[in-house]
């Protein structure tokens, strides 16, 4: 029988770290890990979203005649722009941009292609890919964006172009809260670029 070690074990000790299926989990040779996301910056983040979704949601009930609405896009948006706000996806470019060439392409293969629903959807989500990346607005919530103006039901449907409106009001508000909430964490945080 051998005789173990008696020292301290290393609680990050993988025992079976050298097999080969933990090839794909090793860091990469000669980068750091990453930091770690400390208890401020997370309240931080769920401050931000909820006030961000809280505001629209408020909007909603207490302007009905703006026909506004909280698009669920605006969830994966919450994620960019509050928990990874230095992410170039979540620059304001990208979050408005995004949000307004996927719209209008989600209402447009809705109006004008042929009522053939999957057809909409798919034109919907790979047009809406296409034109954020011509136009360097890429922001990953816009193709649900684009997607929910094809399967959004009777509410979405008859706004028609009106679409356009709520998500465009709803990007904003979330972009104020994110201007706000992530520079009060860190000064001049938020956004790293405008265009």
């Amino acid at each position: 029988m051998t005789e173990q070690p008696s020292g301290p074990e290393d609680p990050n000790q993988v025992p079976d770290a050298e097999h080969p299926a933990h090839a794909r989990t090793k860091p990469p040779v000669g980068r750091a890990p990453r930091p770690r996301i400390s208890p401020l910056q997370i309240l931080v983040a769920w401050l931000g979203a909820f006030a961000g979704i809280a505001l629209i949601g408020a909007a909603v009930d207490l302007l009905p005649r703006l026909n506004l609405l909280i698009v669920g896009s605006f969830g994966a948006s919450a994620v960019l722009l509050y928990g990874a706000p230095r992410a170039p996806l979540s620059q304001p470019r990208n979050l408005i941009g995004g949000h307004m060439v996927s719209a209008l392409v989600g209402v447009a293969c809705y109006r004008y292609l042929p009522d053939v629903s999957v057809l909409q959807e798919a034109a919907a989500v790979a047009t809406a890919i296409a034109l954020m990346m011509a136009t360097r607005t890429i922001h990953p919530p816009g193709g649900a964006t684009a997607l929910i103006a094809v399967i959004g039901g009777e509410q979405v449907h008859a706004l028609g172009w009106g679409y356009v409106f709520p998500v465009l009001i709803g990007a904003l508000v979330m972009l104020v809260v994110a201007l706000v909430s992530n520079n009060l964490y860190e000064a001049g945080s938020y956004p790293d670029r405008w265009d």
